[in-house]
C-alpha cells in the first residue's frame, strides 16, 4: 500500500529565526506591516508499506535522525493513503 507523507518542520518557539526576521523587514520596506513572521520547511514523499502505523514509525525515525534537529525544531507528520 502506498502512502503520501508530509513533514512540516519549524523552529521551536523562542528560537532565533533570521530568515523570518529578514522577510518581515523586507515586507516593512515594501509597506506591509506584519507580525509573528515564521518560516517552515515542508517535505513530501511517498512510501510503500503494509500499514499507516509502520509508515509513522519510519517517518518518526527519519525526523529524529536526519530531517530535523529535535533540540531546535518542532515537526508535524501527515500521512494519507494514496488514492
Amino acid at each position: 500500500m502506498k502512502f503520501n507523507v508530509e513533514v512540516r518542520i519549524k523552529l521551536k518557539k523562542g528560537m532565533l529565526n533570521p530568515e523570518a526576521a529578514t522577510i518581515q523587514r523586507a515586507l516593512a520596506l515594501l509597506g506591509y506591516e506584519v507580525e509573528n513572521t515564521n518560516t517552515m520547511d515542508i517535505i513530501t514523499f511517498t512510501m510503500e508499506e503494509d500499514n499507516k502505523r509502520k509508515v509513522k514509525e519510519e517517518v518518526e525515525d527519519m525526523c529524529q535522525r536526519l530531517l530535523c534537529n529535535p533540540v531546535i525544531h518542532d515537526y508535524k507528520i501527515n500521512i494519507k493513503p494514496e488514492d
